[in-house]
């Protein structure tokens, strides 16, 4: 049924400055958080990198706040992508070292991706709005 996933994928875009952070974090997250540093790698192989002076006012980066609308469940949140340290669920901050922090990096408004879970299960989010403080 997935087998395909990786030729569905959307396109994402990730900055210069974005991506070497973010190279680094799955790099040291490797043995604590394997699944899901895994992933974040993927995505960063599979990203277009754009230079730290262009704008990217309308893509998912990193302190963007980003509302994404679940698939299976309807579900709509609003949340604000930052690195662990500075994740807080309860304050709508959830961190790009878990699967959905990877999933939504770098997706712009309109875009869906569908990716498996650590337990196994499959996921799929659209991103609805983003909101970039720069």
């Amino acid at each position: 049924m997935h087998n395909d996933l990786q030729t569905r994928l959307p396109p994402i875009t990730i900055s210069a400055r974005d991506a070497a952070k973010l190279r680094h974090l799955a790099d040291a997250a490797a043995e604590t958080y394997p699944a899901t540093a895994d992933f974040l790698s993927r995505e960063l192989e599979r990203a277009s990198i754009c230079p730290a002076d262009r704008s990217m006012r309308h893509v998912v980066m990193m302190e963007s706040e980003v509302s994404f609308r679940d698939d299976i469940s309807g579900q709509t949140r609003t949340m604000t992508l930052v690195y662990p340290e500075a994740a807080d669920v309860g304050a709508s901050r959830i961190s790009v070292l878990t699967p959905i922090g990877a999933a939504l990096i770098g997706l712009s408004a309109g875009q869906t991706i569908e990716f498996q879970t650590p337990a196994g299960g499959w996921r799929s989010l659209t991103v609805t709005d983003v909101r970039n403080h720069i």
